[in-house]
């Protein structure tokens, strides 16, 4: 067995070990299929005002002016989906990824150790970890590594688990031993695209950020435009419909991570303990929870625009 095939198996074992539901590994090299779509989605100001997006755009498609001399890059899987989800079906909804703890922090705290296991076990290895938080195209690269495809709602779609669940990476100066890709196993099935209530996606695996409902409920920090009153479906923070419809996700399986789990309090407000939700309630309920992105004031203006 070659250093680059144990060592890719030693990572795998590592990544397993930690609790992440898949790993894959793919060559460190410029994204030159994203290039022009990622290229052509911003010309069209479909990012909205996240103009972070359109930052960095070299580093979105090397992964060398991130790691110099990066040669493998490591995608990992962590499930979020819960259990159950609130008692009250009329209560304001937030998206499953934000019912525990801020996902940032929780893995990454496990990165640093997969790291440092790395190089307990291998030696010297120079990388950098990543989950949702620097320009790394992560679902290109997870697909790249084999451990799903891009649906038509633009999502990692995995066969065995559908798609609740985070995406990281390492990029790391190491060779290993890569994966191979996935086909498409979207079809002719048009769910998602016929359930989204903005008409967010403009064609298949094509998708108009801007008119997301996770971008109006997270990403805008002006008004949210009257013209898509009425067109929420409850959702005041992020938005699951193109997951919930999606026939894969039948097979999405509860998460085992102690911080995701919801408390109680929040998983039996009512609706009327949503709208008259104080500050205070507030920074209790979200004090380590994705949701502080929007913040106390974002929250109300999006439960004032469900009204």
């Amino acid at each position: 067995m070659s250093s680059a095939a144990r060592h890719a198996a030693m990572v795998k074992e590592i990544a397993q070990k930690l609790g992440f539901m898949a790993c894959g590994i793919s060559k460190a090299g410029f994204l030159d299929e994203e290039a022009p779509r990622l290229e052509s989605w911003l010309n069209q100001n479909q990012h909205g005002q996240m103009g972070y997006m359109a930052r960095n755009f070299d580093k979105r498609l090397d992964p060398a002016k991130l790691v110099p001399g990066a040669k493998s890059v490591v995608s990992l899987l962590y499930n979020y989906f819960p259990e159950n989800t609130p008692e009250d079906a009329h209560a304001p909804k937030i998206a499953r990824y934000a019912y525990g703890a801020d996902y940032h922090h929780v893995i990454k705290d496990k990165l640093f150790v997969f790291m440092h296991h790395i190089q307990d076990q291998i030696g010297t290895v120079g990388g950098r970890v990543f989950v949702d938080s620097a320009p790394v195209l992560e679902k290109a690269w997870a697909a790249k590594s084999g451990l799903g495809w891009v649906g038509k709602n633009t999502n990692l779609i995995r066969k065995q688990n559908g798609s609740y669940f985070f995406i990281a990476e390492l990029i790391l100066d190491l060779e290993l031993e890569t994966d191979g890709t996935v086909t498409d196993h979207c079809g002719s099935c048009t769910a998602c695209l016929d359930a989204c209530p903005t008409d967010a996606f403009v064609a298949p695996y094509k998708l108009d950020a801007s008119k997301c409902i996770s971008y109006f409920t997270i990403e805008l920090k002006d008004a949210i435009p009257n013209e898509v009153k009425g067109q929420f479906d409850n959702w005041a923070f992020g938005c699951d419909i193109c997951q919930e419809v999606c026939p894969w996700n039948r097979f999405a399986t509860p998460h085992e991570e102690p911080a995701f789990q919801p408390t109680p309090e929040f998983m039996n407000m009512t609706k009327s303990d949503w709208n008259e939700v104080t500050e205070e309630v507030f920074n209790r309920l979200f004090e380590v929870s994705a949701v502080q992105r929007t913040g106390f004031d974002g929250l109300k203006r999006n439960l004032e625009f469900l009204k």
